[in-house]
C-alpha cells in the first residue's frame, strides 16, 4: 500500500481511499460516492474494495452507488451483514483481507454499535478505526457498554505505539477541549492541541496521529479502567456535547 489520500466530505466525515502498489484500490467508510468517484478518475483507477467500518449511514451510504459503477467488493461485519448496504464478504474478529499486496486483519470493537470492526493494516502502521476511537476522543456508546467499548480501546492500546490512527471524524479540536477540562495540566494534550488548532486554522486534517501521541493525550484511553472510562464518557455526553 503506497498511498492513503484524506477525502473530506459533509460536515466533518473522512473517506480514506487506499492505493496499493499494485494498483488495487479500497474505500473505507464512503459515505458518498462522488468524491471516490472524482479522486480514482483524476488517478485512472477503479475500485476494487470497499471496507466498512459499521452500518451508520455517513459510513455506508456511497456503497451502493459505488458497487454500481465499478463492481467492488463490499467487505463488512458479518454480525452487521443485514445493515451494510451491498455487502459481499462477511469478516469477523481475527480474518484478514487482501487488498493486493497490501494485507489486513480485522479487529472486532464493539461499543459505539455492536458490530463495530477496525482495519488493522500492520506492514503499513495503518489502523482504520471508524468511530470507535478518535483523536482524543471515542465514539459515543449507541449499541454498546462502557465495558465493550473499553474492551475495545483496550484492544488497540496493544498495537504498536507507531501505528497511524486514521479515523472516521475531525472531531479532534472538540475532544481535546474536553481533555484539557479533565487534565489541565497534561503538558502533551497542551502541545497536541496547539498543533491542532494550528491544522485547523489552515483547514487541514489532524488525522492521521500516532498511537503513542493518543495514549499521551486522549482521556478515554487514559482512563484505566471500564467504570472510569464509563464516566468520562458519560460526563462528555451530558456535561459538554
Amino acid at each position: 500500500m503506497t498511498e492513503i489520500l484524506c477525502l473530506p466530505v459533509l460536515q466533518d466525515n473522512y473517506i480514506w481511499l487506499l492505493i496499493d502498489d499494485s494498483g488495487k484500490t479500497a474505500a473505507i467508510d464512503p459515505a458518498l460516492a462522488a468524491p471516490v468517484i472524482n479522486a480514482l478518475e483524476e488517478r485512472g483507477l477503479t475500485l476494487d474494495y470497499i471496507l466498512n467500518t459499521h452500518h451508520h449511514w455517513d459510513h455506508t451510504g456511497g456503497n451502493l452507488d459505488l458497487k454500481a459503477r465499478y463492481g467492488c467488493t463490499i467487505i463488512g461485519a458479518a454480525h452487521d451483514a443485514h445493515r451494510i448496504p451491498g455487502i459481499d464478504r462477511k469478516v469477523s474478529d481475527g480474518d484478514s483481507v487482501a487488498i493486493g499486496a497490501a494485507s489486513t486483519t480485522v479487529m472486532g470493537t464493539p461499543g459505539h454499535t455492536s458490530g463495530h470492526i477496525c482495519y488493522h493494516f500492520a506492514d503499513n502502521k495503518a489502523l482504520f478505526c471508524g468511530d470507535t476511537l478518535f483523536s482524543m476522543g471515542c465514539g459515543r456508546l449507541f449499541e454498546g457498554t462502557p465495558e465493550q467499548m473499553w474492551n475495545s480501546l483496550s484492544k488497540i492500546m496493544g498495537l504498536p505505539d507507531d501505528t497511524m490512527v486514521y479515523c472516521a471524524h475531525e472531531y479532534t479540536e472538540d475532544n481535546g477541549t474536553f481533555g484539557l477540562m479533565i487534565e489541565p495540566d497534561n503538558k502533551d494534550l497542551q502541545a497536541r492541541m496547539a498543533e491542532v488548532r494550528t491544522l485547523r486554522a489552515q483547514n487541514k486534517p489532524t488525522i492521521p496521529v500516532t498511537l503513542a501521541t493518543e495514549k499521551k493525550t486522549n482521556i478515554f484511553l487514559r482512563a484505566g479502567s471500564a467504570a472510569q472510562f464509563g464516566f468520562l464518557r458519560h460526563k462528555k455526553d451530558t456535561e459538554f456535547d
